[in-house]
C-alpha cells in the first residue's frame, strides 16, 4: 500500500511538473500527460504494466463525466449566447458531417469495411473540451466575434454526439440494420439525455434553494452528485448520459449559486485531476511499439480530418451565417481531437462488433497528432488570420465571475452610541466611492435602499474595490444591452428587494453608483443578490 502511494504522488508531481512546463513551451499539456503515461507504461519503463481495456474504460468514463459536466458548468450562456445556434449546429451537424467524410474517406481511400469506416469517424468526429479550454485559459487568447464562446460551446457539447454515433454504429454492427431499432435509439440518446439533463439540474436549483447545508464544503460535494446523477439516469435507459451530464452543468454553472467561485475553484482542481488520469491512463494503455503498424493509415486519416472533413464541415455551417472567412479558419483549425475519442475508441475495442483493424491505435495517433499540431499552432494561427482581440477578456466567457470582481469589503456592528444608529441610509455620511451593500440583522440578511433605518446592533457591510468573501454578499454581473429597460433610468427610480448594483464598469471606467446615477447602453452591472441562501 505505502509503495502503491508513492507511486500515485509521483506520477501527480510529475504531472504538475510537466503542466509548468508545457506551459512555457506553448504546448499542450495533454499531451505531456500522455507521453508521461507512456514512458511508465509496459511499453515504456514498465513501471506500471497496465493492458486493461474495460477498466481502462470505466476510470476514463468517469474523468470524462466530470470534464463534460464543467465545461457547461464553467460556459459562460450570457457570453455564449449570441453564438449558440452556430455552435448547436457544429456540435451537432458538424459531428455527423465529419463523421461521414471521415467514413467515406476510410471506405474509398483505405479500403475498410463500411461499418468499421463509419466507426472511425463516428469515434474521432467530436472536439475535445479540455484541450480548447486549456489553451484559452492559458495563453488568454481572447478572440474576435465571439469566437471563443463559440469554440467552448462546440467542444463541450459535441462529445455526447459523437458518443451517439459510435453507440449506433456497435449497434448495428452487433445486430444488422432494424429501422425500428435505429430510430428508437436515435431518439432514446437525444431525448432522454436532454429530458434528464434538464430535470435533473431543476430538481438541484430547487433542493440548493430549499436546503442548507450543515458545513462548508457540502455544496461542492452535493454538485459532484448531481454531476453523476445526470449521468446515469439516462445512462439506464439507453440514453446519452454525456449530452445530460453537459446540459444539467450549463443550467447549474448560470444560476446565482452561492459559493459559486468556490465551486469554480473546486471544478477546476477537480477536473485538472481528472484530465490528468484520463491522459496518464490513455497514455499507460497504449503500446508504441505498436504506432509504427498504423503510422501510415492514421497520418492519412489525421491529414484528411484536419485539412479536408473538418474545414468542410465548418464552411459547411459557418457559411450559413455569412460568417467571415478568417473566423471560419480559426474554428476549422481549432477542432482539436483528445480524450474522447480516445476514451469512444477503448468503446470499441471492449465491445463485441468485430473489427479487422487496431481503432484505439490508430486514434491515439490522431489525437497526438492532433494536440502537437493543432494545439500548439491555435495561437499563431489565431494572430496570423488577425483573429486575436487584445481587449477581450477570455475568462469572461467562463462562468467563475467573482475572481475578477475588483471589489473589497468592511464589516462592522453598529453599537447603541453610534452617530449611524436610527439614521435612515440615505442620510448616513459614507465614505467617498463606497456604498452600503447589506445589513445583517439577527438571523435576517437586508439589502438596504435609502429608506432603510439602522438600528443598534446592525452588522453594516461596506464595498469599495479588491476582493473578499462576505456570506450575503452574491455577486452577478449584467450588461445593458441596445433596449434594455433600464438604460436611460437614473438608480434613484429603481426598487428591488433584494437586489442592489454596486458597481458600474463603463468603458474602462469603473463607478460606485449614487442615486443620481444614470445608466447607459453597454453599462456593465455589477449586482448584489441575497434572494435565499441558495440562489
Amino acid at each position: 500500500m505505502p509503495g502503491f502511494l508513492i507511486m500515485a504522488a509521483t506520477v501527480i508531481l510529475a504531472c504538475v511538473l510537466c503542466n509548468k512546463l508545457t506551459s512555457r513551451l506553448g504546448i499542450p499539456a495533454l499531451l505531456a500527460f500522455i507521453i508521461l503515461g507512456m514512458l511508465f507504461g509496459s511499453d515504456g519503463l514498465n513501471i506500471i504494466p497496465f493492458d486493461n481495456y474495460k477498466l481502462a474504460e470505466q476510470i476514463c468514463s468517469i474523468a470524462l463525466i466530470f470534464i463534460i459536466f464543467y465545461g457547461g458548468f464553467g460556459t459562460n450562456w450570457r457570453e455564449a449566447r449570441p453564438v449558440a445556434v452556430k455552435a448547436a449546429l457544429l456540435s451537432s451537424l458538424g459531428t455527423v458531417l465529419t463523421a461521414g467524410l471521415v467514413g467515406v474517406f476510410c471506405y474509398f481511400v483505405l479500403h475498410i469495411k463500411l461499418l468499421e469506416s463509419l466507426l472511425i469517424g463516428s469515434v474521432i468526429s467530436s472536439t475535445d473540451a479540455a484541450s480548447v479550454f486549456s489553451i484559452l485559459r492559458s495563453k488568454k487568447l481572447g478572440l474576435k466575434y465571439n469566437t471563443a464562446s463559440m469554440l467552448e460551446i462546440e467542444s463541450g457539447s459535441n462529445d455526447p454526439f459523437s458518443y451517439m454515433l459510435t453507440v449506433i454504429v456497435l449497434s448495428l454492427m452487433n445486430g444488422g440494420f432494424l429501422p425500428g431499432r435505429f430510430i428508437y435509439a436515435v431518439f432514446a440518446q437525444i431525448a432522454y439525455g436532454a429530458v434528464f439533463g434538464v430535470g435533473v439540474a431543476l430538481l438541484a436549483i430547487l433542493f440548493l434553494k430549499k436546503f442548507k447545508f450543515a458545513y462548508a464544503g457540502s455544496d461542492a460535494i452535493f454538485i459532484v452528485a448531481v454531476a453523476l446523477t445526470s449521468y446515469a439516469l439516462p445512462a439506464l435507459l439507453g440514453g446519452n448520459g454525456y449530452l445530460s451530464a453537459y446540459i444539467t452543468g450549463i443550467i447549474l454553472g448560470n444560476q446565482h449559486i452561492k459559493n459559486k467561485s468556490s465551486l469554480v475553484n473546486f471544478f477546476d482542481g477537480m477536473t485538472g485531476m481528472m484530465q490528468m488520469i484520463l491522459f496518464f491512463s490513455l497514455g499507460l494503455l497504449a503500446f508504441p511499439s505498436q504506432l509504427p503498424a498504423i503510422a501510415p493509415s492514421a497520418i492519412l486519416i489525421a491529414l484528411f480530418l484536419t485539412f479536408a472533413a473538418r474545414p468542410a464541415a465548418v464552411f459547411a455551417i459557418m457559411s450559413l451565417f455569412k460568417c467571415r472567412f478568417r473566423q471560419q479558419l480559426v474554428v476549422a483549425w481549432s477542432g482539436m481531437r483528445g480524450a474522447a475519442s480516445i476514451v469512444f475508441a477503448i468503446i470499441a475495442t471492449v465491445d463485441p462488433a468485430t473489427t479487422h483493424n487496431d481503432i484505439f491505435h490508430i486514434v491515439f495517433f490522431i489525437v497526438l497528432f492532433s494536440i502537437l499540431l493543432q494545439g500548439s499552432l491555435i495561437p499563431l494561427v489565431s494572430r496570423w488570420l488577425k483573429m486575436t482581440d487584445a481587449s477581450a477578456d477570455v475568462m469572461k466567457t467562463f462562468t467563475d465571475y467573482t475572481d475578477e470582481v475588483p471589489i473589497q469589503f468592511i464589516q462592522f456592528t453598529v453599537p447603541a452610541s453610534h452617530p449611524w444608529a436610527g439614521r435612515t441610509v440615505a442620510k448616513l455620511p459614507l465614505p467617498p466611492d463606497s456604498i452600503l451593500v447589506l445589513l445583517i440583522r439577527g438571523d435576517e440578511k437586508i439589502v438596504p435602499n435609502g429608506r432603510t433605518e439602522i438600528l443598534p446592533g446592525d452588522v453594516v457591510i461596506l464595498s469599495g474595490a479588491a476582493t473578499s468573501r462576505i456570506d450575503g454578499v452574491n455577486l452577478y454581473e449584467r450588461r445593458l444591452q441596445k433596449g434594455h429597460r433600464l438604460i436611460g433610468k437614473p438608480l434613484s427610480e429603481l426598487s428591488g428587494e433584494d437586489k442592489l448594483i454596486i458597481m458600474i464598469c463603463r468603458g474602462n471606467s469603473i463607478l460606485i453608483p449614487k442615486g443620481s446615477t444614470v445608466l447607459r447602453e453597454n453599462d456593465l452591472l455589477v449586482v448584489n443578490e441575497t434572494k435565499s441562501s441558495g440562489i
